[in-house]
């Protein structure tokens, strides 16, 4: 399928969406994240970062009230990390509620209103960015915070 199909099936297959509307919102969407100029492309014609893009859009498309992201850069070459990142921090930046689970401190201290750090399947602890790796309270948050603050 082409991206725009991609983006478009699940309107209208599943949800049952008028497919003049799912179109126009697909193309929004990709413009959104900027893939406009990709409409028409095959899988196989984007790079990994475009296909992480087309993934979002076409999540984007079903209008959720929560985006959930999990590890959206971990299978991509570092060159292609920052589109992926780019559109997330404008899906932020327009106030969509987002899950994000990343190895990226950087990038999640940058974009995130708030914090939960795991370690062993356990929340270790929870707080604003500042809180969580400027002045951790816990043991284990500190050791790690300390561990990436030195790289």
């Amino acid at each position: 399928m082409t991206v725009i199909d991609n983006v478009m099936i699940t309107p209208t297959k599943i949800k049952r969406w008028p497919r003049a509307e799912v179109e126009q919102n697909a193309i929004n969407i990709l413009t959104r994240v900027g893939l406009a100029h990709r409409l028409h492309a095959y899988p196989d014609q984007l790079s990994g970062g475009q296909q992480q893009r087309v993934a979002i859009a076409r999540a984007l498309a079903l209008k959720p009230k929560v985006l959930f992201l999990d590890e959206v850069t971990a299978a991509l070459d570092p060159e292609l990390v920052n589109e992926v990142l780019d559109t997330i921090r404008e899906l932020a930046s327009d106030g969509i509620t987002m899950f994000i689970v990343s190895h990226e401190m950087s990038f999640v201290r940058e974009v995130s209103s708030k914090v939960v750090f795991m370690a062993g399947g356990h929340v270790v602890e929870t707080g604003t960015p500042q809180q969580v790796f400027d002045a951790p309270q816990e043991a284990r948050t500190r050791e790690f915070v300390g561990k990436i603050l030195r790289h």
